[in-house]
């Protein structure tokens, strides 16, 4: 009996060292993709947003990062033990022209530290239109793509309301950088940080045609398009979320400032209010994610988020069929900018670790890194 109890005791400390633990064992787990995974985050984000990890899990645990070292419980278990992910870090204000340059450094150090020749990009909100830039950027300077696949997340490809609202009350430079402090932190006054050039990037028009800066997202995305010579795969996750269950800072904004009204369609930005499209003329509905129009978020196909229950099963990402891609981010169709399918029912900020919630931020990564490691 000694024997058969000496042979389970080195079977269990096997698998607690292991990085194929029992926690991860016993769970499926996303395939490892062929080139690393770069994070890219949005305004007011680097390696943090107010105090929380950006990218995080309510508990504090990068979404990337996987279960390859002995006795290793913050870590990823749905993702297999060899995935390579890594968090770029770029000014936290500024325009996606500015911070477009930065990511694209950010992957040329990862492409250095890993031998790679190639990246894939998950981008949240301006992180969104930054990897556009970086991918163009890339393919210039290395006349290839080195950008495989980018999927953006809640991204305002097609600018926000709120951002002109913030606009349109005027502040100075001084004022907007004081007010984002009380939100974001000191961050907002780094020496390389614009936070009137952040804004006015998330606005779809040229705010101020007449101070000799071209700003937006119209011309920004005619200057960054998507275009297969800078990254194979495009794709994009839409976020809406109406009521009590939105971060209360953004349903303060939506009772008492702005509607983003922002299901409605319209090439152009037909009623001034910062995003491209319309809008319906219903407030107070589920078409936005308390930020960003649903009117905004499409890029390439749409992909359909469905979470599992159980705990050892994976949540799955697939592209949704049901809606054509967009392939020019300033002509979309009607169907692209109204149709609710596949929307996941999150906020603008539950989606990078901003909660607590319910939403499980690792399964919902890994997720997505499954589906980027299908088209590679």
């Amino acid at each position: 009996m000694s024997g058969i109890r000496n042979a389970a005791l080195l079977v269990c400390v096997f698998l607690l060292t292991s990085p194929d633990s029992a926690r991860a064992q016993f769970n499926e787990r996303a395939q490892k993709t062929r080139y690393p995974v770069v994070f890219a985050h949005g305004l007011g984000g680097f390696d943090n947003l107010l105090g929380l990890l950006y990218f995080g899990d309510d508990l504090g645990t990068f979404v990337g990062d996987a279960c390859d070292e002995p006795f290793e419980v913050a870590c990823n278990p749905y993702l297999n033990a060899g995935q390579r992910a890594y968090s770029a870090q770029v000014a936290p204000f500024q325009s996606s022209e500015v911070r477009g340059l930065q990511l694209a450094d950010e992957i040329e150090g990862v492409l250095a530290t890993t031998g790679a020749t190639r990246v894939n990009l998950i981008g949240h909100s301006q992180g969104g239109s930054d990897s556009l830039k970086a991918a163009r950027t890339l393919y210039t300077r290395k006349r290839r793509a080195v950008v495989d696949v980018m999927v953006s997340v809640s991204s305002p490809l097609r600018g926000s309301p709120v951002a002109k609202f913030v606009l349109d009350t005027g502040p100075t430079v001084t004022d907007l950088a004081d007010f984002l402090a009380k939100i974001y932190g000191d961050a907002v006054y780094d020496e390389d940080s614009d936070p009137i050039a952040a804004v006015k990037q998330l606005v779809y028009n040229d705010y101020d045609p007449n101070d000799g800066v071209t700003t937006g997202a119209k011309a920004f995305n005619a200057a960054n398009p998507m275009d297969s010579r800078y990254a194979s795969h495009y794709a994009s996750l839409m976020t809406a979320q109406w009521g009590l269950n939105l971060n209360p800072s953004f349903l303060a904004v939506q009772q008492l400032f702005v509607d983003i009204d922002g299901d409605g369609y319209c090439v152009d930005d037909c009623d001034n209010d910062g995003a491209a499209g319309r809008g319906d003329g219903i407030p107070n509905e589920r078409d936005d994610d308390g930020v960003v129009g649903i009117n905004s978020q499409q890029m390439g196909p749409r992909l359909r988020y469905t979470p599992v229950t159980s705990s050892l099963k994976m949540d799955t990402i697939v592209r949704d069929t049901s809606i054509d891609p967009v392939t020019n981010l300033n002509a979309p169709g009607s169907e692209q900018m109204t149709s609710m399918s596949s929307v996941i029912d999150q906020d603008h900020l539950d989606v990078v670790g901003f909660g607590p919630d319910l939403f499980n931020e690792r399964k919902f990564y890994s997720a997505l890194i499954h589906y980027i490691s299908q088209n590679e």
